[in-house]
């Protein structure tokens, strides 16, 4: 898909999710790996618009940026309890499998 989803995973975000999407040709980059580790929310969220890339996170506060009318390129929210490790990575396949990019811009998704 040549509008296909990339990801950004905020630094909570478990390696081991990061690892399965990318076993699965997904492009994730991890906030570690972007060097963006405690940086403010606001910040995160518009390097990751900047970038395209879609939010992965289990923070609340990406919800309220979100409602607060905070432009990006979309966020993909869920409690971090809510799934296992191999249940999250089915539910991102999922949404890389059914949305674009150009979809997901100024979407919350509430996985």
């Amino acid at each position: 898909m040549a509008d296909a989803i990339r990801f950004f995973a905020d630094q909570h975000y478990p390696g081991p999710v990061v690892q399965g999407l990318r076993r699965r040709g997904i492009d994730v980059l991890t906030a570690q790996e972007a060097g963006r580790c405690e940086i403010a929310d606001p910040e995160q969220l518009s390097f990751a618009q900047n970038e395209g890339r879609v939010m992965l996170t289990f923070d609340s506060d990406f919800v309220a940026l979100h409602r607060s009318g905070a432009s990006h390129a979309g966020i993909a929210w869920c409690p971090a309890t809510k799934y296992s490790i191999g249940e999250l990575v089915k539910v991102l396949v999922l949404l890389h499998g059914v949305m674009s990019a150009s979809e997901m811009v100024n979407d919350l998704e509430y996985l």
